[in-house]
């Protein structure tokens, strides 16, 4: 039995999620596939312990398409992402929507891990994509994780309907 509770992101949380995607995120904003997302601002669900958050999940939707924008959690290992993207993904059903989706960069090699263990398989490599977002946000680094020049994103995605 997990040990915190998922729930609906409210208006009064956009300013710990703005907090939270800064922190997180290097900045309050969040540039993918050329296009700058203001998390703090688009629907989402919180995990918490305790009344306080431990994970978070944004979402965007548009027509059938159900795009996952960040996943983060402060209790690694613990099925908190996990439980998130399952609520996410019932949402989404729920809505419709044929697939979700989502942008990593080709550094994050515990993202690519963790989505394809839940599904997710990659369905476009943009390369050169984390150039142009650089334009956007110049403070994201020349190198990622592992050392890992930081240069294409990859979208992945979960066919919802099998």
């Amino acid at each position: 039995m997990p040990d915190f509770t998922i729930d609906a992101l409210q208006p009064t949380d956009k300013g710990w999620v703005l907090e939270w995607i800064a922190e997180e995120w290097g900045a309050p904003q969040v540039v993918a596939h050329d296009r700058v997302y203001q998390p703090h601002r688009l629907p989402g669900f919180a995990a918490r312990r305790g009344g306080e958050p431990v994970g978070l999940i944004t979402f965007s939707m548009e027509g059938k398409d159900c795009e996952l924008v960040t996943l983060n959690s402060r209790l690694p290992n613990r099925g908190v992402a996990t439980a998130l993207i399952d609520a996410l993904e019932a949402l989404a059903r729920q809505a419709g929507c044929k697939r979700v989706w989502l942008i990593t960069t080709n550094d994050n090699l515990r993202a690519l891990a963790f989505y394809q263990k839940r599904g997710y398989r990659i369905s476009r490599v943009d390369r050169g994509a984390v150039e142009r977002a650089r334009r956007i946000k110049p403070d994201i680094p020349q190198v990622g994780q592992e050392g890992i020049p930081l240069r294409d994103e990859l979208e992945l995605e979960k066919d919802l309907a099998g």
